[in-house]
């Protein structure tokens, strides 16, 4: 259960407890967040968010005769040796983005013990990432998945679309005590059919084996991809608290322990172990780690993210013309 203080901080994600569209409770967070995050976001970053998203990429286009001038890096050979005289390929500037969010809602995720559940940070990040991805008719779709059962909602562009998205994902129904999670299943239905190039976000707390790896790296083949890992700090080290009943809703056993020193260390280690793995299986999908926590101020997270990311594409762009201007 959420252990929400009296004095929790404006940054915290509302609640999302009911699983009710018509609850106007359930509106008002919604409302909220979208404010949260525009206000927060629209003061600090500008421009196309560059590092957070692929810029304007190009499909294949018609061919036409080659011309005195043009790139012979865009020859058609096929048209080429099909016809006698040199072609080259035109490309065709796709300025539209379509951005699919992998949510991961399972049972794992109802579950904080700071500001807000996982859950609603999920929500949150959601959120966040539909802001950054959705303007000037880009689409924006999700799968969203409880181990219970898989949500498909189709990409489309527009605002209305973009909340009708998040109000789908906030009422999600949670997921049946023992039931598990099923990443694995959730990244491979974004597989197929195939969809045109984008950017693939997963959303989960990467908690459980890391048997989605395989099916990430083919979809990277095909998309940007990035990780956004929601955790509490009780998933990180537990309490000197003595004894505690310890209950895994993904498996349903409850367990009871004394939480000695070497258990705390134990846990602390193997916690921070599984965090390196799940970090390095994203980093061979090409895929970069956003990392939010439930007790820090997660928009703030956000920010430090995609200006890291905008000055490291800023600086690679430099790199790669001040490398052009040294051949010419």
């Amino acid at each position: 259960m959420s252990a929400r203080a009296a004095g929790t901080r404006a940054s915290a994600p509302p609640s999302f407890r009911s699983g009710d569209l018509r609850d106007p409770q359930l509106s008002a967070a919604l409302r909220t967040l979208e404010l949260t995050v525009r206000r927060r976001l629209d003061g600090v970053l500008h421009g196309d968010h560059l590092g957070l998203i692929p810029g304007p990429g190009s499909e294949p286009g018609d061919a036409r005769e080659y011309q005195p001038g043009d790139d012979v890096r865009q020859m058609d050979w096929s048209v080429t040796a099909r016809t006698t005289h040199p072609h080259v390929r035109q490309s065709v500037a796709d300025r539209e983005l379509e951005t699919w969010l992998i949510v991961d809602l399972s049972a794992s995720l109802d579950f904080g013990t700071a500001d807000c559940e996982k859950r609603d940070l999920a929500i949150a990040a959601a959120a966040a990432i539909t802001h950054l991805t959705s303007a000037g008719g880009n689409r924006i779709g999700a799968i969203v998945s409880t181990g219970e059962r898989t949500l498909r909602i189709p990409a489309r562009g527009g605002r209305v679309n973009a909340q009708a998205m998040l109000r789908r994902i906030a009422t999600t129904p949670h997921a049946g005590d023992g039931v598990r999670g099923d990443l694995h299943g959730a990244i491979e239905s974004l597989r197929r059919p195939q969809r045109r190039r984008g950017l693939a976000v997963v959303i989960s707390d990467f908690l459980g084996p890391l048997d989605w790896e395989r099916s990430l790296r083919a979809i990277s083949v095909r998309h940007d991809v990035l990780g956004v890992e929601v955790l509490d700090p009780r998933d990180l080290e537990l309490p000197d608290i003595g004894d505690v009943v310890l209950h895994d809703p993904e498996s349903g056993r409850t367990r009871e322990f004394t939480t000695t020193p070497q258990l705390r260390a134990d846990f602390a280690r193997a916690a921070s172990q599984h965090r390196t793995q799940v970090e390095q299986a994203l980093r061979r999908c090409g895929a970069p780690l956003l990392s939010l926590e439930t007790d820090r101020d997660w928009i703030a997270d956000v920010v430090r993210f995609v200006s890291a990311r905008k000055h490291s594409y800023g600086t690679a762009m430099n790199r790669g013309s001040q490398n052009q201007g040294s051949h010419r």
